[in-house]
């Protein structure tokens, strides 16, 4: 008889929820599990049992016991929070130094005092998959000041600011990989059954054909390929040029196929006791903003439908300030937080870099995290959003912004920026914008019949509306057209 592994020495697991418990055995095997004063009892079938123990209280630390033709126990056994953080590179860069990345912001200092022995993550092995696995094989790490460089950043100050302000145990359960796609982490059946899904899929599919004939073309054209590079680099650097970048192959596409990871990395977590999950993503997905506003949703949909726990709460960023960032993925975010319920967005284009799609300000991301957590899933009345664009009407010459999570609007460091307008003719010029209650007045000389109002469409987003908490506002447009979005357009 084994356990899955999420059932491992210094696990924190969900308080409030009925735990389900499971396991591989022999057919027929009797299998008692106690926990706590919690106990329950299964039969092994088909290779397989599984419990469910009654809604524990916070506390710890407990040892989990489970009897049948052999004894396990687990020990360290923590009652508390329990999250998935999920998502690409930004959430999975961990606190200490990364090659071929910068140093995060005040990381040596944050791993000095990071003794937090009620801080648990439990690290997913990376796995795609063609078919769901049933155990992700990764263990829980207690955080210290020997382990904490190896959390991941985001989800290291997120449950640090949910533990100090619980006071409960906080359990992280880790399971991202750089630069992957929404899709990968979709299960290939929600897919399959939307039509932008499928048509992913396909297109997968297709590449995957392909890929042989285009790799082939590719090794037949690399002589001259490396040729041109070697004498376009010598101009570069002659007349200084940014250095062109050499000939690659293509990518084979086998190895990233829609659903791959929910596969490997999500199905073998459910149907885990959580509380909710942090999820930063949406890079690689740049360019397809459209695309990002159904099957972001759909993730969601999927992962809520298949772990059988409600719709439990979502707290997700929403890209930060980067040259390469594409501003319909934000929207695509927004979007999602407008649509889907039970969601939360923590802005972050304040925290981001120009010039590093991999921002070193990792703190405030978590934090806000936290915030949006401890709204939308433990009920405290705080402010946890930045603004939100809500609604627009045109009058006097200006465009006329609403906002929720409006109160005390302020331009942070002077006078307003990041505002755009345009005219009937569609042409962007910059604006000039002033803060009305909770409103923002935009408007132009140049324009003297305004159509539309935007703030932080562009990668590099230098906008600078906050509100009372130091929340930063998110990127919006006004003009967008009615059968794109369900965003309001301007009147």
């Amino acid at each position: 008889m084994e356990l899955n592994s999420l059932f491992s020495d210094n696990a924190v697991f969900q308080q409030g929820k009925p735990l389900p418990v499971w396991g591989t055995g022999r057919d027929g095997e009797k299998i008692t599990i106690e926990l706590g004063k919690r106990t329950a009892t299964a039969t092994v079938s088909g290779g397989k049992w599984s419990v469910q123990l009654d809604a524990l209280t916070a506390g710890g630390p407990f040892t989990l016991t489970v009897t049948g033709d052999n004894l396990l126990t687990v020990t360290n056994v923590l009652i508390g929070e329990v999250w998935v953080c999920s998502g690409k590179s930004n959430m999975e860069r961990q606190l200490g130094p990364r090659s071929g990345q910068k140093p995060l912001e005040n990381w040596e200092q944050e791993v000095a005092s990071a003794d937090h022995p009620q801080i648990r993550m439990f690290f997913v092995h990376v796995a795609k998959s063609a078919t769901s696995l049933a155990d992700a094989h990764g263990k829980w790490v207690v955080c210290s000041t020997q382990t904490a460089k190896d959390f991941s950043a985001v989800g290291f100050f997120f449950a640090r600011a949910l533990q100090a302000d619980l006071k409960v145990p906080v359990g992280m359960i880790f399971t991202a990989v750089g630069g992957t796609a929404v899709e990968l982490w979709t299960s290939p059946e929600a897919l399959t059954n939307n039509p932008v899904g499928a048509e992913l899929i396909r297109k997968t599919e297709q590449d995957i054909r392909e890929f042989p004939e285009k790799l082939a073309k590719f090794k037949a054209e690399e002589p001259e390929l490396l040729k041109k590079f070697t004498n376009d680099l010598s101009v570069a650097k002659a007349v200084g040029k940014p250095e062109p970048r050499p000939p690659s192959a293509p990518r084979d596409p086998s190895g990233i196929r829609p659903g791959c990871l929910f596969n490997g990395m999500v199905a073998p977590l459910m149907p885990h006791a959580i509380r909710g999950v942090i999820w930063y993503q949406g890079e690689a997905n740049g360019g397809r903003g459209k695309q990002y506003r159904e099957v972001f949703p759909l993730l969601i949909q999927d992962w809520r439908a298949r772990w059988q726990q409600g719709d439990f709460p979502i707290c997700f960023v929403q890209l930060a300030t980067y040259r390469g960032t594409d501003p319909m993925i934000r929207e695509a975010q927004l979007l999602t937080l407008a649509r889907v319920p039970n969601t939360a967005m923590a802005v972050t284009t304040d925290v981001g870099d120009a010039t590093d799609i991999h921002p070193t300000r990792k703190k405030p991301v978590g934090e806000r995290l936290a915030l949006a957590a401890r709204a939308i899933a433990c009920g405290e009345n705080i402010e946890y959003s930045g603004p939100l664009f809500e609604s627009s009407q045109i009058k006097d010459g200006k465009v006329i912004c609403h906002f929720t999570h409006a109160k005390g609007l302020t331009a942070k460091g002077g006078g307003l920026t990041g505002f755009t307008i345009a005219g009937t003719d569609k042409k962007i010029v910059p604006a000039e914008a002033v803060i009305a209650g909770e409103t923002v007045l935009v408007r132009s000389p140049a324009i003297t019949s305004p159509a539309a109002a935007r703030y932080n469409w562009a990668g590099v987003a230098k906008g600078n509306l906050f509100n009372a908490a130091d929340l930063p506002a998110s990127p919006f447009r006004t003009d967008v057209e009615p059968d794109e979005t369900k965003l309001p357009v301007a009147k």
